[in-house]
């Protein structure tokens, strides 16, 4: 028990120190010694602005996209699921003679359950006679499909460890339950890429994307975590979308230092560790935390400095930055069922 509680509390602290450096050095890494930039983050990718510049939301998609279902028109088509829902049971009935009326008493004949599942229902069924009522409810159309769901969230104010991107979670969306492995993104509004986040803060609020049974909206959410005292509440809010082409980058911000300055040029050392790599990344724009741009020149020498073009005068004690992208996605569940 002892060893059990002495890595619960190192974990946490690692937890909480990763979340303490990235609320101080957001995204920024370093390139690794023992490997070029280039091999390192071939995934990645520079952009001119990441508000404005073009991705391609079908552009390099993983393999799981193609278990999942997406609308050509999501708002018509929970419009027209709605709309059946609400077809008056009169004169429809003659034609659906499955519609079954309030108050009308019915038999229930349940097929395709493996045995196992089966015996665990009716266990469920015979144990909740005569205490609590055991519900059975009908799906809208499509909800029996999976998809990207969107889920704008808050982090509840009684949770105050970390959050991080990808955690197990337990969601509960009206009558549904199911775990999941959430992405996390900010929810700016009227931009077509949203900024991967590596940790929730308190009081933020964010969108939460995974794999999941569709959900047509308005529907609350509320998303639990196991810890050692059971399930504890820690973000709730509503069903956003059920959108697969939503686009969510994940931020790497390399660094480098100026050791020369002359008015606006500036040789740069410690981004990179060989010219090969100068030259691999000398199209992207640099920048500085002082609000300078630039561009890189030339290579300089052979342990990778560089010399770079600013817009304006650069300071000694100014920091040298690139940003790279690359596209994220969550995790797919290994239960086929997502329902617990």
């Amino acid at each position: 028990m002892d060893d059990y509680v002495d890595n619960y509390e190192r974990e946490r602290k690692s937890r909480k120190d990763a979340e303490d450096e990235d609320l101080e050095f957001p995204d920024e890494v370093e390139v690794p010694l023992d490997k070029p930039a280039r091999e390192r983050f071939l995934k990645y990718r520079g952009l001119k602005s990441f508000r404005t510049s073009p991705w391609d939301p079908k552009e390099s998609l993983p393999m799981e996209y193609a278990k999942i279902y997406a609308f050509e028109n999501p708002v018509k088509a929970q419009k027209q699921a709605k709309a059946k829902l609400r077809a008056p049971a009169a004169g429809f009935a003659s034609r659906r003679p499955d519609l079954v009326t309030k108050g009308e008493h019915v038999k229930l004949v349940f097929t395709g359950i493996p045995p196992e599942k089966a015996e665990a229902l009716l266990q469920a069924f015979q144990g909740s006679r005569g205490s609590t009522p055991y519900v059975i409810f009908g799906l809208l159309q499509h909800e029996t499909k999976m998809s990207m769901v969107n889920f704008a969230v808050h982090k509840s104010s009684s949770y105050e460890e970390p959050l991080a991107n990808k955690d197990d979670l337990v969601f509960y969306t009206g009558i549904r339950m199911f775990r999941g492995r959430p992405i996390i993104s900010d929810s700016a509004p009227n931009v077509d890429k949203h900024k991967n986040q590596k940790f929730m803060r308190s009081g933020e609020s964010c969108t939460f994307s995974l794999y999941a049974p569709i959900h047509h909206a308005p529907l609350p959410v509320l998303c639990f975590k196991e810890t050692e005292a059971g399930l504890s509440l820690v973000a709730a809010g509503l069903v956003k979308s059920v959108d697969p082409d939503r686009i969510v980058l994940k931020r790497i911000i390399l660094t480098g230092y100026p050791y020369k300055v002359h008015k606006a040029k500036a040789y740069v050392r410690y981004m990179f560790h060989s010219p090969e790599d100068v030259r691999w990344f000398s199209p992207l724009e640099v920048w500085t935390k002082y609000g300078r741009r630039g561009k890189i020149r030339e290579a300089v020498g052979t342990h990778g400095t560089m010399k770079c073009m600013f817009d304006a005068v650069v300071q000694q004690r100014d920091t040298v930055c690139i940003s790279l992208y690359k596209r994220v996605f969550p995790k797919w569940q290994d239960d086929e069922t997502f329902v617990m």
